[in-house]
């Protein structure tokens, strides 16, 4: 027997069983042991291959390149060629606990393909030389024969040979809670994943029914395998925060090194000073110019961020990944699981007079039945109670309470019939015992329907049947009304069905016969024909009520949420419209989707809000061509389907309970309750995260650039440094560790969710920040550098000067704490100066620091400062309360201008209206 050359090349679903065998040339007593192992050398174990991963070494040492660090390991390199042994050793620390911070929460990549390869099953139970075999997975090979039944994990990509009553969960490639029904019958070319009812892929679940099927693609040639080639090939994207601080950073460097240079060539060209003492005075620049506490503040905003989350259910797997939730533009969402509840429920009783809503979903029976809007006692509906008893005992699976959950087994479907059952008051022990099974037609996607047979006590029998609606409707004659049965009215009944169609609902019919004999066995003959129609049952995977209010809550903050679904159009638009997702009439499908290029697909996306029939390769298609159109896209999802997309979209984010391992891995962000309500918390802590960051950008920039400029006005001026390079550092770094680090712990803003998304394009510092830091800047200066001159010309000792000078700065760096407060808003409230603890804190510990930089003598010898009288501290104080009012003062004035401007463009908006009526 020859191995089949190509065994992956054909389109095995297009292919008729007879086609199948002789394509992969076996036979139904299966391979031969020697075939089979002349086959697994050819083809190699049905196992993924591991991915090359980089050893530990080159994992932690990666951590260091970035432009921050570089500026942080610069400024460390500084500090130590001046001899500062303990603060060369802080800053080295910082770099290194960032590094380990960053180690750790790496390989998302390797994990996510890792847990892919556990998906595989360990054993298989095979046909091997005409003889049942129970083998390794991994030793299966193309054109081996596999017999599956319930309960079994899929172990390789099988064309299935023969069914009985075989249903599969493909969740996790397809992202649907329903299991499949099975064929045999060959399928067009282009029927995608979701639709290729002939095939059973590897790591999918047998949850009713038995099966024989032969191996036609093993290891990374199966759907998983080409899932998790995928997910290696796809190219992780830099954080907007990352981008931001790389461009940053590299501006820095270069600003500093060019003042710096400067700086030596006007001292030594221009006021021809030493050029050892300009050496000097131009690493002191550098000091004071280089933000050393900056990256630690960064790390500890996002760490104080991730927290945060994780009190909200996010668990956050990277540090960047905090930040750019409140960047994020777009949300592309799974539907089952994510915005729905993954359980199937019935939703709607169509009878020949009335339709009931029913309440209540999941599968606990809690909720009840009203008509038009009127709550209604299924007692008093004969009608209703017809379609539950008939949806009960028509049934196979098993709904029971244990340990105060509801647990059902079984398929979705019938679980959901049992939960109409209760809720329509009907008791299983009582009815079983009433209705007692005599025997029962299962069903068959042949024949596409069940029917059962029940004797009660008093020698009568009843025929139930439930299925497709279509094939239910042509069994019977009549149909149940409230006078009992009547003619059937076929179009009535056809346009019912289409009506819970379009609600995306799955729609089931129920009917019975009544016979006066009693017997023993069911037959097609019985049911054929000349049933009663009892009703229509809608069944769908309800949407989440707390998805519904997200959904909301973040399209009034300005991000667009759009469903990416692997189920079919009309499902997707209705349940996406009940969630609030796009327009109710528009979705693309997966073959629509290809027929685009990525040209057309960008000119679409933006627009389109639903996704159905989607591929692991179209959601890829879909992130790329948002990103290409400059959003910042989250994806969310649960299934393996979903690690590409997780992995290439700006952010993924997975579900904790319900999603597979690898879509965890694979994900920068994991919510503990499954709850897309806890996005919008992300998105808010996202938010609040990044105006941190800009808070402390804002507050630690002018600070230093003060130190900077009084070190060049000093040199232009051709006098004496008023702080020397270690006053500079002690401010630096005290300032960073106890005001700067305040603002780490800074709540949202009252207004934090009802602003748009920033533009992803947008610099990390904006014109008006820039303003600030500037005009900051210069308004530090004056304090320091006018007390030192002026001091030093009453005759002052240099020391006492520029102990004055130092304390002058820091206590305008407290009060211009309070401003950074709030970057826009003013702080001249109660809540503004009081209501934040760790910036009272932080003042606190640093006026201790400060009084023993002036007053402890350890400190004194080591820093050259000396004493200063109580007159002097009110002079410090009168400095930065300037600095308070002043920037305050701007802060209004930019109001005013924004007021007036957006004033202006009400007023032109609404002329131009005018014109237009």
């Amino acid at each position: 027997m020859k191995p089949p050359s190509s065994p992956s090349s054909p389109a095995w679903h297009t292919l008729t069983t007879e086609q199948v065998l002789r394509e992969l040339n076996t036979a139904p007593g299966g391979l031969s042991e020697a075939e089979a192992t002349r086959r697994l050398a050819i083809h190699g174990p049905n196992r993924l291959r591991p991915p090359k991963q980089r050893g530990p070494v080159i994992r932690f040492l990666l951590q260091f390149h970035n432009m921050l660090i570089y500026v942080l390991l610069a400024s460390a390199a500084i500090t130590a060629a001046l001899g500062h042994a303990v603060d060369t050793g802080v800053i080295l620390g910082v770099t290194i606990i960032n590094a380990i911070v960053g180690f750790v929460q790496e390989g998302k990549a390797e994990s996510a393909l890792a847990a892919i390869r556990k998906m595989l099953s360990l054993h298989a139970l095979t046909l091997r030389d005409e003889q049942r075999r129970e083998i390794a997975a991994e030793t299966l090979v193309p054109g081996d024969w596999v017999l599956l039944q319930s309960g079994d994990k899929v172990p390789a990509d099988l064309r299935l040979i023969e069914v009985k009553n075989l249903r599969i969960q493909e969740a996790v490639l397809t992202g649907e809670a329903e299991a499949v029904e099975k064929t045999v019958m060959s399928l067009s070319a282009e029927a995608v994943i979701g639709d290729r009812s002939n095939m059973a892929y590897s790591g999918t679940l047998v949850s009713h029914g038995q099966a024989t099927g032969v191996v036609v693609a093993t290891g990374e040639r199966t759907e998983i395998g080409r899932i998790s080639a995928l997910l290696e090939q796809v190219e992780e994207i830099a954080t907007p925060l990352l981008r931001q601080m790389v461009q940053f950073g590299r501006w820095l460097s270069a600003a500093i090194v060019l003042a710096a240079g400067a700086t030596f060539a006007a001292g030594v060209f221009w006021r021809s000073l030493p050029e050892d003492a300009m050496f000097m005075a131009a690493v002191a620049l550098a000091v004071a110019a280089i933000p050393e506490g900056l990256p630690a503040i960064m790390t500890i905003i996002l760490a104080i961020g991730v927290q945060r989350m994780a009190g909200r259910n996010a668990i956050v797997r990277r540090l960047p990944a905090v930040e750019t939730l409140g960047a994020v533009t777009v949300i592309c969402s799974d539907k089952t699981g994510t915005l729905t509840r993954n359980e199937m429920t019935v939703q709607r009783v169509v009878t020949a007079d009335r339709t009931f809503a029913v309440s209540g979903v999941g599968y606990a029976p809690t909720g009840g039945f009203s008509l038009d809007g009127v709550s209604i006692l299924p007692d008093a509906a004969p009608d209703l109670q017809a379609v539950a008893r008939a949806a009960h005992l028509c049934n196979e699976a098993v709904l029971r309470e244990q340990d105060g959950a509801w647990r059902m087994e079984g398929d979705p479907t019938e679980g959901a019939l049992l939960t109409l059952a209760h809720k329509a008051g009907l008791d299983p022990s009582v009815e079983r015992e009433r209705f007692h099974r005599v025997d029962s037609i299962p069903f068959e996607s042949e024949h596409r329907f069940m029917a059962t047979l029940h004797h009660d006590h008093h020698g009568h029998g009843f025929v139930y049947v439930k299925g497709a609606p279509e094939r239910v409707l042509a069994m019977c004659a009549r149909e149940l009304g409230d006078a009992g049965p009547q003619p059937l009215r076929p179009d009535h009944w056809r346009n019912r069905i289409e009506e819970l169609a379009t609600l995306g609902q799955r729609v089931l019919a129920v009917a019975f016969r009544p016979s006066a004999e009693t017997r023993g066995e069911l037959t097609f003959e019985e049911v054929e024909e000349g049933l009663i129609l009892l009703g229509l049952l809608g069944i769908s995977d309800p949407p989440r009520e707390e998805a519904i209010r997200a959904v909301r809550q973040t399209q009034q903050a300005g991000i667009r949420v759009k469903m990416i679904t692997g189920d079919h159009g009309v499902t997707a638009r209705a349940i996406a419209a009940q969630i609030g997702i796009g327009d109710g009439r528009r979705a693309l499908t997966g073959p629509e989707l290809e027929a685009l290029d990525d040209a057309s697909l960008r000119a679409v996306v933006v627009d389109i809000d639903v996704y159905a029939r989607a591929s692991p390769e179209h959601k890829l298609r879909l992130v790329a061509a948002l990103q290409a159109n400059h959003q910042v896209v989250a994806m969310t999802g649960d299934g393996v389907n979903d690690a590409p997309a997780l992995k290439r979209a700006d952010i993924g984010v997975a579900m904790g309970m319900n999603g597979t391992e690898a879509a965890k891995e694979a994900a920068a962000m994991v919510l503990a309750d499954d709850n897309f309500a806890s996005i919008a918390h992300a998105v808010e802590e996202g938010r609040t995260v990044y105006d941190n960051l800009r808070k402390a950008l804002l507050f630690i920039l002018p600070t230093n650039g003060a130190q900077a400029l009084v070190i060049v006005a000093a040199i232009l001026l051709g006098v004496t440094l008023p702080i020397t390079p270690v006053q500079i550092l002690w401010v630096n770094m005290v300032t960073a560790v106890t005001l700067a680090l305040a603002l780490a712990f800074e709540p949202a803003e009252a207004n934090v969710m009802q602003r748009p998304p920033r533009d992803p394009g947008e610099p990390l510092l904006s014109g008006i920040m820039l303003w600030r830091i500037s005009a900051v800047s210069m308004l530090l200066v004056v304090a320091p550098l006018g007390l030192f001159l002026w001091e030093a010309a009453q005759g002052r000792p240099h020391e006492e000067a520029r102990t004055l000078a130092v304390n002058a700065l820091v206590v305008s760096e407290i009060f211009y704490l309070f401003n950074s407060r709030y970057i826009h808003g003013s702080v001249l409230s109660r809540a503004g100066l009081l209501g934040s603890r760790p910036v009272l804190v932080s003042i606190v510990l640093m006026l201790l620091l400060q009084l023993a930089f002036t007053y402890f003598p350890p400190l004194q010898r080591l820093m050259g400062t000396e004493p200063i009288g109580v007159a002097d501290w009110g002079i410090v104080i009168l400095a930065g309360l300037a600095v308070l009012l002043l920037v305050e003062l701007e802060k209004a004035a930019w109001r005013g201008l924004r007021h007036l401007a957006e004033g202006r463009n009400s007023t032109r908006k609404s002329n131009r209206n005018n014109a237009k009526g």
